[in-house]
């Protein structure tokens, strides 16, 4: 039998379309060409033709043009021209039936490339996906191997012992209001409009990720070959406001197989974090539904992100502009959450890109530097498994899980902040 990432001998697959591609192709070409990209140019050309190595040679150029200088100064026509230079590497992985090579070259289009050629991209993705989950699923019936249970959590769980890792008073104080199966209206009229966080239960259980993500080796299954950006901090508790903090981009195998691990790399707890993972990867966003609370309001859904990875990672104290539900879909994550009401009094960074992070450190709090956050009112819980909580708009919160964690966030806006955006 063939292996999940080489066609059978005598069978080659088709080729993949990309029509968008074929139809910008020349002008594209004579934009990059006005941008000074002639040796670029020159390589892409060459792959049309079918030239392998000009191909990956495109890509190296693209590359390097997005390493430039900060990515926010990369001029746009350079993130399509890696686009285009990953689908046509891509190409020539699909027809040697090198499926899993072709799978991590489309990803990084994804994950670094422009817009123009996302239809493209997403389609040769869900193609192969398609056709490698097949191959595999026939190798494992020929061998008569059955998907196991294979648990990310095991539901023993030492509470008294994970409360020490707790801020200080944690769970001391309120506790966010939790409600069972609350109808739209009720939320609407009681936390939506006075906004108001709410822990929702027995709202998931017709999710299919309910009980196929803690499974492992369903995860290994549809999403393994898939490439993600994962960061990581040198030690456990560290976050993105470390200067240890760096990012990485490993397949979702090579994420799990840490997560198995205990989080942990020779750079540390590894945390897959606001990611537009179901975006990206078609399978697990068939496995979740958007909760019907999304819709209050009248506004639109703005993101749809995954937080992902072991007992001990922290999202630090922090702001988001949107309403945001945090489904816990596997695991349990302790919450921390204080009113806008009391911003000033949480000391916000100054610089422009951290103005919604504090600078306090809920975990080893100076009172000398920040006097006004000892006696703060402030709300928390520990988020169970199969449960939702909404998080108003402004809302200050500090995340940490308790086991390993698969998390899923709505954002979304109301009538008003849509129209003014």
């Amino acid at each position: 039998m063939p292996s999940s990432t080489t066609a059978v001998s005598g069978d080659f697959p088709d080729h993949l379309e990309t029509p968008i591609l074929d139809r910008e192709s020349p002008s594209l070409l004579h934009s990059i060409s006005d941008h000074g990209g002639y040796a670029y140019v020159r390589m892409a050309s060459l792959s049309i033709a079918g030239d392998f190595r000009a191909a990956e040679a495109a890509r190296e150029m693209a590359w390097e043009q997005l390493h430039s200088g900060p990515w926010h100064s990369v001029l746009p026509i350079w993130r399509d021209a890696y686009s285009m230079a990953c689908l046509h590497v891509a190409k020539h992985h699909y027809i040697s039936g090198e499926f899993k090579e072709a799978l991590r070259v489309l990803d990084m289009g994804l994950i670094m490339g422009g817009r123009l050629l996302k239809e493209d991209l997403d389609s040769a993705i869900q193609k192969i996906s398609e056709k490698a989950i097949n191959i595999r699923a026939s190798k494992e019936s020929y061998e008569g191997s059955v998907m196991s249970e294979h648990p990310l959590v095991h539901h023993e769980f030492n509470e008294a012992e994970v409360l020490q890792l707790l801020p200080v008073n944690s769970l001391s104080r309120k506790i966010v209001v939790k409600r069972s199966v609350l109808s739209f209206e009720s939320f609407l009229k009681d936390y939506f409009l006075s906004g108001s966080p709410v822990i929702i239960s027995d709202c998931m259980a017709h999710w299919p990720a309910k009980t196929k993500w803690n499974n492992i080796d369903y995860l290994k299954r549809v999403a393994g070959d898939r490439t993600v950006p994962v960061e990581h901090a040198l030690q456990i508790g560290k976050n993105y406001l470390c200067p240890e903090w760096k990012q990485e981009l490993i397949t979702f195998s090579e994420f799990l197989h840490r997560i198995e691990s205990h989080g942990c790399s020779s750079g540390g707890p590894t945390y897959l974090a606001q990611h537009p993972l179901f975006d990206q990867i078609n399978e697990l966003r068939k496995d979740i539904h958007i909760p019907d609370y999304c819709f209050a309001g009248g506004g639109e859904l703005r993101s749809l992100n995954a937080w992902f990875g072991p007992a001990g990672t922290v999202t630090p104290l922090h702001h988001d502009p949107h309403h945001n539900i945090l489904a816990q879909v596997v695991g349990k994550k302790y919450i921390r959450l204080y009113s806008a009401s009391v911003s000033e009094e949480l000391y916000p960074y100054t610089e422009t890109m951290l103005r919604n992070s504090s600078q306090i450190d809920l975990d080893n709090i100076d009172e000398r530097m920040f006097p006004k956050v000892k006696d703060l009112e402030f709300v928390d819980c520990i988020l169970e498994e199969g449960e939702m909580l909404y998080i108003p708009p402004k809302w200050w919160h500090y995340v940490r899980s308790l086991t390993t964690s698969f998390s899923v966030s709505f954002w979304w806006s109301d009538v008003e902040c849509s129209s003014s955006s």
